[in-house]
């Protein structure tokens, strides 16, 4: 008896007005809206389209890079893409933070961390390999659409 009716849309269980003023309020909500340029309110009435019809798929427009240009907006190439891509991955875009360092789990230098656990006792600054090969052999990975070698 829980089948639906053809044509009812799949979405919201509680009422769209409790839902859309608690994602008005919801601080979250406001730091996605700001990130992906747009007014909060328009953000949650988007949020709430897509929430009140599940079955709703998402527009996806490709334009030429002539128009865009021709809108004001930016158009990046091939290695700007990559390397905004290598820079999510490392999480080092605006906003991303560093999610460790809220733990205070490694001590300040120079605040004299006696007691205190750490993963760096030595107080030296851990550094990933930086091979600027593998990077760039990366970025040529992406250009092409591949995933690598694969053996």
């Amino acid at each position: 008896m829980s089948q639906q009716s053809p044509g009812k849309k799949r979405g919201l269980s509680r009422p769209v007005e409790v839902v859309r003023a608690e994602l008005l309020k919801d601080p979250e909500t406001k730091r996605i809206a700001d990130a992906v340029g747009m007014k909060l309110e328009d953000y949650v009435e988007l949020v709430l389209e897509y929430a009140q019809d599940k079955d709703k798929e998402p527009m996806l427009n490709v334009v030429s890079d002539e128009e865009l240009k021709a809108n004001g907006f930016p158009v990046h190439t091939v290695e700007e893409v990559g390397e905004f891509l290598v820079a999510g991955a490392k999480g080092e875009l605006p906003g991303q933070g560093n999610p460790f360092a809220k733990s205070e789990f490694e001590a300040q230098k120079g605040t004299g961390a006696a007691g205190k656990p750490s993963l760096n006792p030595a107080g030296e600054t851990a550094k990933g390999p930086q091979d600027e090969a593998k990077r760039q052999e990366l970025l040529e990975q992406m250009k092409k659409g591949g995933g690598g070698p694969r053996g």
